[in-house]
This record gives structure tokens, C-alpha cells and sequence, in this order.
């Protein structure tokens, strides 16, 4: 009992860092997802071309190839730019900051389509009604769009919402200590599966708090529809 207990009391310290990356992705991947929609949906060929291949590359490529790109390539990129360049650079990205950097412009990718989708679902009588009561265009998407947006979105952004907390377990890979690199550790200096079974449990725990939250947003917005 004493050693579960220990266990558990190192991964959850492990999970802290697995939170950490968890909340500062969704804050920056949601308004870049928003914004990238608004790209999509925008007159501009131009605009919409970029986005789109945005989109296409970061949809069309592994999550763990992005992470190795900007923890490895990028600084060897920037050395070879500046050894052409006559001037030395010597960088090195974090862990922890690479794990942001991939997760947020990842996961604003798939995002974008989301919110793409959901305001492209409402239908334009809705604008003309709107039109015909006097809204303006920013009060024609606060009352009447974006709230019906929301509630259509709910359900696919709490899938991604699952995946991210899935996906944070591949930082392991660039020895970011998390959940799963202390699960591992464990495993390995003592010889049981244990420890893959009690980070299992704390995972289940986090997207289990996932659902309940979504489920809570979507009966809050069900009123729009």
C-alpha cells in the first residue's frame, strides 16, 4: 500500500507539468483556431490559399513528427541560417516551450475547421432576420451567430479537448518530465506494470472532468437551438 501510494504521489507530481502544458495550449490554440477560421472564411483568395495549406500541413502530418521538427530542426535550421549568414547562433528551445509551440499551432489547425464548419452551418436566413431588425454586423454575430456556433462546435471541440489530454503524454519523447515519463520511470526501476495502471487512472480521471465540463456547456447553450 505504501509503495502505491508512492507511486501515485510521483506521477501526480508528473501531471502538474502534464496540467501546465494541458491549459496553456487550449488558451493559445482556441483564438488562433478562431482566427484561422475567420481566414477561411475571408474574401481574400490570397488569405484563404495560406490558411489552407496552413491547415493542410499541420492536419496532414504526425503530432509527434511536428514536436521532434521544433525541438531538433529549428535550432539546427537556425544554425545552418546563421552559419550562412556569417553569423553564429547558438539556440536551443525547452521542452516545455517546444511542447506549446507544436500543440498550439497543431490543434489550432484542426480548431479552425471546427469553427469553420459551425458558422458555416448556421443558416443565412438567420443574418437576413437579423438584418431585418436592425442589427449590425457585430451584434448580428454576438446575439444571434457566434452563441449558435458555440453550441454546435461543443461536441467536436470535446473530442479534440480528449485527445489533447491523450496527445500531452507524446512530450515524453523529448524528455519533458510529465505523467507518463514518471509512470515510466517507475516501471523501470522497479520492474511492475503498476505504475502504467495508476497513470492510466489519472488520465481517465482528467478526461472524465472533460466530459463533465462540455456536458455542462453544451445544456447551457442548448437554448439556441
Amino acid at each position: 500500500m505504501d509503495y502505491i501510494i508512492n507511486i501515485t504521489t510521483a506521477i501526480l507530481k508528473g501531471s502538474v507539468n502534464t496540467l501546465q502544458l494541458y491549459f496553456v495550449v487550449v488558451l493559445f490554440s482556441v483564438p488562433l483556431g478562431a482566427a484561422i477560421a475567420l481566414g477561411k472564411l475571408s474574401k481574400s483568395k490570397w488569405i484563404q490559399r495560406a490558411v489552407g495549406i496552413y491547415t493542410w500541413v499541420f492536419r496532414g502530418t504526425p503530432l509527434l513528427l511536428q514536436l521532434f521538427f521544433v525541438y531538433y530542426g529549428v535550432p539546427i535550421l537556425l544554425r545552418n541560417i546563421g552559419a550562412a549568414t556569417g553569423m553564429p547562433l547558438s539556440v536551443s528551445i525547452k521542452p516545455f516551450a517546444a511542447a506549446v509551440i507544436t500543440f498550439s499551432i497543431n490543434y489550432a489547425a484542426y480548431m479552425a475547421e471546427i469553427f469553420r464548419a459551425g458558422i458555416e452551418s448556421i443558416d443565412k436566413g438567420q443574418y437576413e432576420a437579423a438584418k431585418v431588425l436592425g442589427m449590425n454586423y457585430w451584434q448580428t454575430m454576438t446575439r444571434i451567430i457566434i452563441p449558435q456556433t458555440i453550441r454546435r462546435v461543443l461536441p467536436p471541440t470535446c473530442n479534440e479537448a480528449i485527445t489533447l489530454v491523450k496527445d500531452t503524454a507524446l512530450v515524453a519523447a523529448i524528455a519533458m518530465p510529465d505523467l507518463l515519463r514518471a509512470a515510466k520511470e517507475a516501471v523501470t526501476r522497479d520492474f511492475t506494470i503498476t505504475p502504467f495502471i495508476i497513470a492510466a487512472a489519472v488520465y481517465l480521471v482528467f478526461t472524465s472532468v472533460v466530459v463533465v465540463v462540455f456536458g455542462k456547456l453544451e445544456k447551457k447553450y442548448s437554448i439556441y437551438e
